[in-house]
Parts: C-alpha cells; structure tokens; sequence
C-alpha cells in the first residue's frame, strides 16, 4: 500500500501531519493496545465529561420511567431522542464539596472527590479522566484532551481559587491540566505534529496516503472514509471563517461599531459557535482513535457569560442561575442541546456492530443542582453504553441510601475499562446497581 501503515495503529501520514483513522471493518488493528476492549478488532471505549457551572432550573432537572417510554423535564427534553441510552442517576455527592458551599470549592473535585486546599492555595486531586489517561492514553497520538469555551479564572473569591472554578481535569493534585479554548489549536493538537500554524490542510497534508488505503478496502469502508475526511474539511472551514471573525473567548466590543479601525481579529466568536465547534472537535477526537479522554467544560463555574444567541443577554449566567424563570431554562437547554448534538453524531457513526456512541461513557454533570448552591444531590446524566458494558435506560435515585458517593461512580465506571482500584477519591466500594 505504498506508505501507508497497518501496523498497531493506522494513520494517514503527510509532511507535517499524522491523522488517526475512524473504526474500518476492513482493516482490524484496534484491540492490541486498546487496554479498553479485550476482543480484537473492536472498537476502544471512550469517555468523555462534560460539565456546565451553577446547577439547573429546580423544576425542570428529572426524570422518571425507563427505556423508549422515560420521561424528561423540560432542560432534559434535548436527550428525548438518546433516552434509552440514558442513565439519569440523583442523589449523588461529594462530601469535601460541602465544606465550602462556594462555587470554586463545589467545582474544584466534581471528577476527584478529593480535598481542596483553602487560602489561595492550589490542590485537588487526580481526576478521573486523567486517571484513565495516565493508564491508558499512552495508546493513542493524544493521551487526553481537555476543552473550554471560557478561559480560566485566577483570581480568588471567599478564600478559595478561582482557578478551581476554572477547572474540572487535574493532572496531579497540584496541576490543573491545560485548557484549550482556541478550536483551532485544539484541532491541530489532534492532527498535526506541532501547533504551528499551516497554511496547508489537514486533508491536503495526507491524501497520497488515502488514495493508497482506498483501494485495499471495502466499498463500504471507502464511503465511510468519504464521510469521515469531509467532516474533517467541513471543521477546518468553520473554525477558519470562526477565526477571520475574531477571537474565540467570549470577548464582546463596547461599542456596536467601532470608532477606530479594527484589528483583522477584532470581531469575537459568539458563544452558540464556540462551543458547537468543540464539540465536533470533540466527536472528530473519537472518531478518530486520537485520544479516548476527553473532558469539555461549556462554561465555569460562576460563569460571566451571556447569551446573545437566546436574546438573553441582559445578565451573566452566573446571575441567571439564581432565579427560576424562563430565561435561565432556555439557557440549561441551550447547554443540554450541546450534550445532544455530540451524541447525535457520535451515535451516527457506526463501528462494526455498535455506534461511537454505544462505544463511549458520555457524563454530564454540575456541580451544584440548582444556583443556589445545592452541592448535596448532584445533577448526573450518562450517554452511552460503554462498549455494552452499561445498563442504560434508566434512572437510579441515591437518596437516603447508605452510599451515595460520585466517587463511588467512578469506581465503577473505571472497572468497565480494566482499571480496578481499591480507592479514588473518598470512595472505597462501588456504586450498587450502575
């Protein structure tokens, strides 16, 4: 085939780029290092956290039922179609998140459990993702990748960092891992050797090598690498008309035009965009085996943004979450309708006899459930059935039983990927009946 590899892990290659392949039935290389899936030839599993600060609209976060018939209220309503590869689970907590009833102390260990360090310190703990990743993202060309559409916050608010707001992947208890909120850098991350600017595609940079690999795989399999590679492009367009716009962090002018002339960067990407291009970002990230870790926070905790796009506009998010009215439900569904739209694609991509998204662990979650700070039943959804190793179509309710831990999930959800630990957090058994 030319330059083109079969070994362990199938890339197209080109000068400057090395790009990861979706899931071929033609070409069974996944399974040998996969450290996620035993049986050769099948697709890895995935996870992916994604997380939005100051809770939800009290009335409208439940549901009740269970498979094609589950109910959903009304912020849930954008998972109606995915409900029986849903697991709506209530009641859960994190014991240290209570003792600083802030945002900053209930954010800083959503994904670790662990204690937070007061008085501008910084320390946390290890957070699940990176945990899956130290152990099995050495596998892939990215080990994990971490995403945000608002960049981080370092001041200090009520004798806790800002930074843990700002944060819900931990590397070490000391390192919060680095956020990426530019779309385009995180996609060169994915598909370029380095994070220098090109002017060359992606696509451009490795299609000697497609050319080669189309003829020695089903036809099938060629329509599938047709679909896959025009996604990529499709991507590369948006987030370079996204980047002749402006910058991608939420900045707003002051005034409606200006009155000096603009900088080419001067106009900023609206929030709607910003975020819907990191979530294909995210999808492109599994559906092309380059990295199975993924965390994407929509926005920080104690958030300052707003929303234009809903004609909501006249107060930060923050503020929002601390009345119950209309508007702050459009907004948890326009946050929800993100959640939908990565599940959405990744259960149209189809992987042997499974979907990308019957392949992956999606999480989404808050840290509090309603904006006025209630840390003690968190608000937990996951799509996906982890390579068939997850029950979905479901709701399972914690309340007044005698474990109740997050940490206790995660437990849990690690032993579906092989990784077997007798503590995380402050959780030593599992959570019943996940």
């Amino acid at each position: 085939m030319g330059a083109f590899l079969t070994s362990r892990r199938t890339m197209l290659r080109g000068l400057g780029v090395t790009m990861a392949l979706p899931w071929l039935e033609s070409l069974r290389v996944w399974g040998e290092e996969a450290g996620t899936n035993a049986v050769r030839g099948e697709a890895p599993i995935r996870f992916a956290a994604l997380f939005s600060g100051n809770g939800f609209h009290r009335e409208h976060w439940w549901a009740k039922g269970s498979g094609k018939t589950m109910e959903l209220g009304k912020v849930l309503e954008p998972l109606l179609p995915h409900r029986e590869k849903l697991l709506f689970i209530q009641g859960l907590y994190n014991e240290e998140a209570l003792k600083g009833n802030i945002h900053s102390s209930q954010t800083g260990n959503i994904l670790s459990g662990a204690p937070l360090e007061a008085g501008g310190g910084i320390r946390s703990g290890i957070s699940i993702d990176q945990m899956l990743a130290q152990h099995y993202g050495q596998t892939t060309k990215v080990p994990s990748l971490v995403l945000g559409c608002e960049k981080s916050n370092p001041s200090v608010h009520k004798n806790y960092s800002m930074l843990y707001s700002s944060h819900i992947s931990w590397s070490s208890p000391t390192t919060p891992t680095p956020l990426e909120v530019y779309p385009a850098l995180a996609f060169d991350r994915l598909f370029r050797k380095d994070a220098s600017k090109s002017d060359q595609s992606v696509l451009d940079a490795v299609l000697s090598d497609a050319r080669d690999l189309r003829r020695g795989i089903s036809r099938s399999d060629r329509q599938k690498l047709d679909e896959y590679l025009n996604s990529v492009r499709e991507v590369e367009q948006r987030i370079d008309r996204a980047g002749q716009r402006g910058e991608l962090q939420g900045w707003r002018p002051t005034l409606e035009k200006p009155n000096l002339p603009r900088p080419a960067d001067g106009i900023p990407q609206d929030i709607a965009e910003h975020m819907r291009l990191m979530c294909d970002i995210l999808v492109l990230a599994f559906q092309t085996d380059a990295t199975r870790f993924c965390t994407l926070k929509l926005n920080n905790d104690h958030s300052s943004l707003r929303f234009p796009n809903l004609g909501v506009d006249y107060m930060i998010h923050h503020l929002l979450s601390h009345q119950e009215s209309d508007d702050w439900l459009k907004v948890n569904q326009f946050f929800l309708e993100q959640v939908a739209y990565i599940a959405t694609k990744l259960d149209a991509v189809q992987e042997g006899e499974r979907t990308a998204l019957d392949n992956t662990m999606l999480m989404y979650c808050s840290s509090m459930l309603t904006g006025s700070h209630d840390a003690t039943k968190l608000p937990v959804v996951i799509l996906g059935r982890g390579g068939g190793k997850l029950e979905t179509g479901r709701v399972l309710n914690y309340l007044g039983k005698s474990n109740r831990k997050m940490c206790s999930l995660y437990l849990s959800l690690m032993d579906r990927y092989g990784l077997h630990l007798d503590q995380f957090g402050d959780a030593t058994e599992r959570l019943a009946e996940v």
